[in-house]
């Protein structure tokens, strides 16, 4: 679930689940800990999430308690706009491989409904001979009257006898 932080023009950021003002060490602390936050503007209803992780990152610099090395630093300032649309290709390419994963679902959902129908057609079938079969069977001489009894079944353009 994400935490819903609502931050003011003051701001003052507000926690909607706990309804209180929170500090950014305090969101700092629930990501840490794999709390997912969402910040929104109250007035804007914008999304400023990155700006308040920035800003947590920026106050845990300027405190000297940052635990991000500078080289990932300086990879995080190069890759900037870089980093939004690498993320979005990634995005499109695992939709891309659910989509394929899903194709032969799919194919095989269709072949097997066109099987029960085609089942259905051949048990409707074998009823329809069995109903016949009882009705000209009719015994003489207290002995049945002997019947040979073609079944025919179309499978793919092949008949089998």
């Amino acid at each position: 679930m994400i935490r819903l932080i609502k931050r003011y023009e003051s701001r003052k950021l507000y926690d909607t689940e706990e309804s209180r003002y929170v500090s950014l060490d305090e969101i700092a602390t629930w990501v840490r800990t794999g709390q997912e936050v969402r910040v929104v503007d109250n007035a804007t209803n914008n999304d400023v999430t990155s700006q308040t992780l920035t800003q947590i990152i920026l106050d845990e610099g300027r405190k000297g308690t940052s635990f991000l090395p500078s080289e990932l630093l300086h990879d995080l300032v190069r890759i900037g706009e870089r980093a939004v649309s690498t993320g979005m290709e990634q995005v499109q390419h695992g939709v891309d491989k659910l989509i394929d994963r899903l194709g032969p679902v799919r194919k095989a959902r269709e072949e097997m409904s066109s099987l029960r129908s085609r089942l259905e057609e051949l048990e409707s079938s074998l009823s329809e001979l069995e109903r016949a079969d009882h009705a000209v069977g009719e015994p003489q001489n207290g002995r049945p009257t002997e019947r040979k009894t073609v079944v025919r079944i179309e499978t793919e353009g092949e008949i089998v006898k």
